[in-house]
């Protein structure tokens, strides 16, 4: 079968060349060479490639975003502590600047369990479910409630937290500091939910109290992001534009007064 398949096509009286089936040793060794190298340097530039890519990449993420866990690293006297630092900043006797400690060949950031001026997630979180919940209290007990004011409720906090990222992070790239983690600002506009926890919980008790609690956290909180934002100026980013400094400072403190009173107006309409 094999020798018919060979003889079909092969014209009659025609001579057929040998076939040399004898190997060449020197081309085989220059084409293993030759692969060799090809495969050899451009496995080292793609790995080159790919290495300084993912350096990169990890570099921009933990500089925008830090690491999720980083914020949860809390216990209950750091919890306390913190407390009293965002509900009374003007009694907080020791500094403002956050604790270092070397990993990995560089300088990181001592999680909030071991630095009490660290950010945290933890304590926004609770403030932001403790707020919806005393929200949805107070419409209950004045015959408001519906499931749907409560959702509008939620939207409206989400809505207030998402300005009061903007405003810290709008207000540090205008003075030329828009290298700070946005995981940071997230967790310093959360602490607003705090005084406001205690506000209309104020309003639930004892409704007169409720217009001396807002002032008093809405001065609290201007005084907190200004001690946090001068901190983050000074010793957390490169460089910042300080003649527009205090004026900035300023208006992050002052924009506390409206948001606060928005917030802390519990209607079933979201928007007033």
């Amino acid at each position: 079968m094999t020798a018919m398949y060979n003889n079909v096509g092969a014209q009659p009286g025609v001579p057929t060349p040998p076939k040399n089936n004898q190997p060449d040793p020197f081309g085989n060794a220059f084409y293993g060479a030759g692969s060799g190298l090809i495969k050899g340097g451009l496995g080292a530039y793609g790995e080159k490639i790919l290495g300084s890519s993912s350096e990169y990449v990890q570099s921009n993420i933990s500089r925008y975003f830090s690491d999720p866990q980083y914020y949860f690293q809390v216990n209950d006297h750091y919890v306390r502590n913190k407390l009293k630092v965002v509900l009374f900043p003007f009694l907080h006797r020791g500094h403002w600047t956050r604790i270092t400690e070397p990993v990995g060949g560089r300088l990181s950031y001592k999680p909030p369990i071991y630095d009490i001026n660290a950010p945290d997630l933890y304590i926004p979180f609770m403030a932001f479910g403790t707020y919806v919940v005393l929200a949805g209290s107070s419409l209950g007990l004045n015959g408001k409630f519906s499931p749907e004011a409560l959702n509008w409720l939620f939207v409206k906090g989400l809505l207030g937290w998402f300005m009061q990222v903007m405003l810290l992070k709008v207000a540090l790239l205008s003075l030329g500091g828009g290298e700070a983690p946005l995981l940071d600002m997230v967790a310093y506009a959360g602490y607003a939910f705090t005084g406001l926890c205690f506000a209309v919980l104020g309003k639930i008790t004892w409704r007169y109290s409720y217009y001396f609690l807002m002032p008093w956290t809405c001065l609290c909180m201007g005084i907190f992001l200004v001690k946090t934002m001068k901190r983050v100026l000074f010793a957390e980013v490169r460089s910042y534009d300080s003649s527009k400094q205090h004026y900035l400072l300023l208006f992050i403190a002052l924009a506390q007064f409206p948001l606060f009173m928005w917030l802390g107006n519990i209607t079933v309409n979201w928007l007033f």
